[in-house]
């Protein structure tokens, strides 16, 4: 719909939102809103005092090691994170800096898919209110694989938009060209066939766009750009369609409703509770009168994966994070929402209410060492004094002759990987059962033949199960290492010698 009919539809183009602007005005508000954004969120990285998490310490380890796939996510984060450290260092604000640098440039194609679909006002808001979610600004405080999925997603959803518009064989190809890269950040991209599926049922525009063999042209790139981490899994048995199906979790019994409820709790808390009420009551309105074909689109790429990780929920459990694919469609459609009936109460509480998150998120994390209610965060608690705790470890390896190190957990083999990586000592991890249930417990299992002896180091005493396998077992003094005040995390050790296997 060309922008001049839509700015009808949803009233005057002034409106109470303030006077309107050139197209070329609001796209320069934009990059000056969104880069202003982005400088503060990137300084607000460097002046974090918070540790990389253990899922970043693990995304970062593997981007040490290059290849077309991990245990249990697509290599593209590793691919992101190595490249951001080859650009400015190994350092926790350059491991993240991709975050917010890639939900930044999602909000300005948001800008661009609401201009095409709404106006360029609508662009504006879109990509502001998108950049400010409380989801986005959490997200944007750590590099996860979100990151590079959302904004693939949102750029796969660009050419749809324009696939879709123009019937063309060129948006075509860029929209499997983006669905296939897509893949490679995360499984979730496949939500996307969901939607285009939903949107040919209720759209004969939609249907029209797939024809000419634009959905098989699409269809093809997309599965030869995934195929490299299909042959992948498929040499390492699999291991991260095992492990989606073990996330995914079906079992009796099969009614969660505490899990549901949560999930949806969640949901709040991540599009902010004024945004998804107006979105419930946007999407139910406009289910019983879709004449509006813009409004169809934008439903059928958000509704869809919002109900199916609903029953996945009351089936199972969902993690809230699971349907961030849903808000980049459910952004524009709420924006031209408010812009349409003038909600100018309910957009600025909600700006006002998630620039506090923002600002809060931002400046929060420069002070986690020392401020006192952080010390009933138990992510904060978790996710700081690891590099002391590396320390730690290397102290108790300067006290002696070690072969190498032994870890009993995912989390502290990350942890210790990242903050001793100039470490000379090899850290291996104890492999608690055949079959792998982690990247470390695949790549580096402690095995018979390891030089001896063996430094254990872990969060719990020295276990039994671990330490009956030698012969020799020497407990060393445990270390207090501080946290937020008067919070210590302990770090238990001991020698191991004369390994005797595993069985």
């Amino acid at each position: 719909m060309p922008a001049h009919e839509t700015s009808k539809a949803i009233g005057p183009s002034g409106a109470p939102f303030g006077p309107p602007l050139s197209d070329r005005g609001y796209a320069l508000l934009t990059l000056l809103c969104l880069g202003l954004l982005l400088a503060f969120r990137l300084v607000a990285l460097y002046a974090s005092k918070v540790d990389l998490v253990m899922d970043e310490a693990q995304y970062w380890t593997w981007s040490r090691d290059f290849d077309f796939g991990y245990f249990s996510k697509p290599p593209l984060i590793a691919w992101v994170i190595r490249a951001m450290n080859e650009a400015c260092g190994v350092s926790e604000a350059c491991t993240r800096a991709a975050s917010p640098i890639l939900y930044t440039l999602t909000s300005g194609l948001l800008f661009v898919i609401a201009r095409v679909l709404v106006n360029a006002r609508a662009g504006f808001w879109t990509a502001i209110v998108f950049a400010t979610l409380p989801g986005v600004s959490y997200a944007s405080a750590l590099i996860t694989t979100d990151a590079p999925l959302i904004f693939l997603w949102t750029l796969m959803l660009l050419f749809w938009v324009m696939l879709v518009k123009r019937q063309s064989m060129g948006f075509a190809i860029l929209l499997g060209l983006a669905m296939g890269t897509g893949l490679l950040a995360k499984q979730a991209m496949v939500y996307a066939v969901l939607c285009i599926a939903c949107h040919a049922i209720v759209s004969r525009e939609a249907r029209q766009a797939l024809l000419g063999g634009r959905a098989v042209v699409a269809a093809l790139i997309a599965i030869a750009l995934f195929s490299p981490n299909i042959v992948w899994n498929a040499e390492h048995g699999w291991p991260t369609a095992k492990h989606t199906g073990d996330n995914m979790g079906w079992r009796a019994p099969y009614l969660h409703p505490l899990a549901l409820a949560e999930f949806i709790v969640a949901q709040f808390a991540l599009f902010g509770p004024i945004l998804l009420a107006v979105f419930a009551r946007g999407a139910v309105r406009h289910i019983g009168r879709p004449e509006e074909s813009n409004k169809t689109l934008l439903l059928c790429f958000s509704l869809p994966i919002l109900m199916a990780l609903m029953i996945q929920a009351l089936l199972s459990r969902a993690h809230g994070n699971w349907a961030a694919t849903a808000y980049p469609a459910a952004t524009v459609f709420v924006t031209a929402i408010l812009l349409e009936h003038g909600r100018r109460a309910l957009m600025a509480i909600s700006m006002a209410l998630h620039l506090l998150v923002a600002a809060f998120i931002g400046i929060a994390p420069a002070f986690a060492r020392n401020w006192a209610p952080f010390e009933q965060l138990e992510f904060l608690r978790s996710s700081i004094a690891w590099e002391e705790t590396a320390d730690a470890v290397r102290k108790l390896l300067s006290e002696d002759t070690y072969g190498a190190v032994l870890v009993d957990t995912r989390d502290l083999t990350a942890e210790l990987l990242y903050y001793m990586r100039d470490a000379e000592t090899p850290v291996y991890v104890w492999k608690r059962r055949p079959e792998p249930h982690h990247h470390y417990e695949m790549t580096r299992p402690f095995v018979g033949g390891t030089p001896e002896p063996v430094l254990l180091v872990s969060l719990r005493a020295c276990r039994t199960n671990i330490t009956h396998h030698f012969d020799t077992v020497t407990m060393l003094p445990r270390v207090q290492i501080p946290l937020v005040r008067n919070k210590t995390r302990t770090l238990h050790a001991c020698a191991l010698s004369g390994f005797h296997g595993a069985n």
